[in-house]
């Protein structure tokens, strides 16, 4: 591997959702100060870069996602000063700040569609605006252009009046996709790039990214409503290359949100010789539990399926010199350890919890690729548990309650779907302490606090031997110290019928890299088992791993290998060779 990708090898991020992080003020809503206040405890976890979701100004349509300004900060979270404080207090101790860049679309309100409303031809264009199929002449709208669905239902075309047109917005309806076929708006956002660097930004993660290049042909969709059909488009690569090159961005930390993509693709985006992106977000491994490809219809994680996932999308990378983001939560998931299994002994030792969110992190940790880590997520944060809709915030999980219940469901099946799926999970305030308020607020939080704030806080872990937090720091020492973790080879292995539920897969050193470590006394080569099975299984290990020691485990003895690894419930094992 060349320099840069040993770089992002021995990197790991940690994202924070502003809104839930930390209050600094006492209104319920997180802000920049509140970040700023908790820089030590982000170099204690050993994190090099913080990526923050957007804090510019917006109508909050889509929780930020939806911005009316780009250069500036919303009074909700702060000021430019605050801003400025941040980046300097990061970089004192070494941790780089990364944003959040929403470049598909902008908010209704911000200021080039407004300008758009009121007939200014240069900003219309900076919009996709089509007539209605079947229209009569100006004023009648017609139908929608196309059948496209929308990522939060309903049609991705909105009638507008003032523009005599229909207008396309892949998400909420005040969320008009920009026009990147229009060089004028390229090199708007090419310039927004610029603003943020020039303060001190350290890394970019841009938004839905691979969805900004249309077709040069709108037609109609199948039941994949429409996402499929723009993903990947026929320029996409072209303004990638030439966002990177005109924002100056080039050998930065970048990553990219991809959605309906695909792997060839991922492999282009971010190949260093095409100067695109340093990785990728791909979500596939996040829909095993989609009950036929679709989000709102529940089932038990498919292991198998994921297992083939990850196999796939670790060896075809790595042949085609691409580089994953290795991730299990964010702002739009439900919280992992939940979502596979970990639903017993809620903040106590020992129990299906500890043991699934110690066995994530080392399946995450131990790839290739670099790992992102989401707030809560190193403490073991679950999902909500609201016990009423009116308790979610999300517009995306409002809409899904609604056509649940208009299909057929009872309020409470609707709700339990919900329960399961809403983003709201992942945004649930931060947990620091079981005072009220989690530590989080002096106030009244913005979205409920979860009951399992009493037991589940950084206060209950930190420093304590065996809490998932003291797991995952030593996950991140692990990575920034091992050369076979930040830039090893891997393969995945079968681990045959008797765990069915598990994923195993090796990691090694060639060459000059294998000699450094071996005469170092580090491992050459890596082992790694992790059981998603809530009962006993086990696998056959490879003769070359019959004598191997243990690196790290989840129950925190020290396993003897042999011929058979027994696996105990989510239990996780990296066994290492020189």
């Amino acid at each position: 591997m060349g320099a840069h990708e040993r770089d992002l090898g021995k990197t790991v991020v940690y994202q924070i959702y502003i809104k839930s992080f930390c209050d600094s003020d006492g209104d319920g809503t997180g802000d920049l100060r509140g970040i700023t206040s908790k820089l030590d405890y982000l170099a204690y976890l050993g994190v090099d870069y913080v990526w923050i979701t957007p804090f510019f100004p917006s109508p909050q349509r889509d929780n930020g996602y939806d911005i009316s300004d780009y250069c500036a900060v919303d009074p909700v979270f702060g000021t430019m000063d605050d801003f400025d404080e941040l980046v300097d207090e990061a970089r004192r101790r070494g941790i780089g700040i990364m944003l959040d860049m929403v470049l598909c679309h902008t908010s209704s309100e911000h200021v080039w569609f407004q300008r758009a409303l009121a007939g200014d031809e240069r900003y219309r264009s900076y919009y996709i605006l089509r007539d209605g199929r079947g229209s009569t002449g100006p004023g009648d709208p017609g139908e929608p252009p196309t059948n496209w669905q929308s990522a939060f239902g309903g049609s991705m075309w909105e009638w507008e009046p003032r523009l005599g047109k229909w207008y396309l917005h892949m998400h909420d309806v005040t969320q008009p996709d920009l026009n990147w076929d229009n060089p004028e708006v390229r090199a708007e956002l090419a310039q927004v790039v610029r603003f943020w660097r020039d303060r001190g930004v350290a890394g970019f993660r841009f938004d839905v990214v691979s969805l900004i290049s249309k077709p040069e042909v709108f037609e109609d969709a199948g039941p994949e409503g429409g996402r499929s059909l723009i993903a990947d488009g026929p320029h996409v690569h072209e303004y990638l290359q030439e966002l990177v090159r005109e924002a100056g961005i080039d050998g930065m930390l970048t990553v990219g949100e991809m959605a309906a993509t695909t792997l060839e693709n991922c492999v282009r985006y971010t190949n260093p010789a095409s100067h695109e992106l340093g990785m990728v977000f791909s979500f596939h491994h996040l829909k095993v539990d989609y009950l036929n490809g679709k989000k709102w219809a529940l089932q038990d994680p498919d292991i198998a399926r994921l297992r083939e996932l990850f196999a796939t999308w670790q060896e075809r990378m790595q042949e085609g010199h691409g580089w994953s983001a290795l991730f299990w939560n964010n702002h739009d998931q439900p919280r992992a350890v939940t979502r596979f299994g970990g639903r017993e002994g809620v903040g106590e030792a020992g129990g299906s919890w500890e043991l699934a969110a110690k066995m994530l992190g080392v399946c995450a940790h131990l790839m290739q690729g670099t790992p992102y880590i989401f707030q809560g997520e190193e403490i073991g944060m679950v999902n909500a548990g609201y016990a009423s809709i009116d308790d979610y915030r999300d517009v995306e999980s409002h809409n899904a309650y609604r056509a649940l219940v208009e299909a057929g469901s009872t309020p409470a099946e609707a709700l339990h779907v919900v329960g399961e799926r809403s983003r709201d999970n992942g945004r649930t305030p931060m947990q620091w302490t079981a005072a009220p308020g989690a530590g989080f607020t002096a106030g009244e939080p913005w979205l409920a606090i979860p009951a399992s704030s009493a037991l589940v806080n950084v206060a209950a872990e930190k420093g304590r031997p065996g809490s998932i937090l003291e797991f995952y720091r030593e996950l991140v020492r692990l990575r920034h110290e091992l050369a076979v973790i930040a830039d090893g080879r891997v393969c995945f292995i079968d681990p045959g019928e008797g765990a069915p539920r598990a994923i195993m897969f090796e990691r090694w050193l060639e060459g000059e890299a294998a000699r450094e470590a071996a005469e170092a006394g580090a491992p050459v080569r890596l082992l790694t088992v992790c059981s998603f099975d809530e009962g006993a299984s086990s696998v056959d290990l490879p003769d070359a791993w019959r004598s191997a020691e243990q690196l790290i485990g989840n129950y925190g003895d020290v396993r003897q290998c042999g011929g058979t690894l027994a696996l105990r419930p989510f239990e996780a094992q990296v066994l290492w060779t020189r």
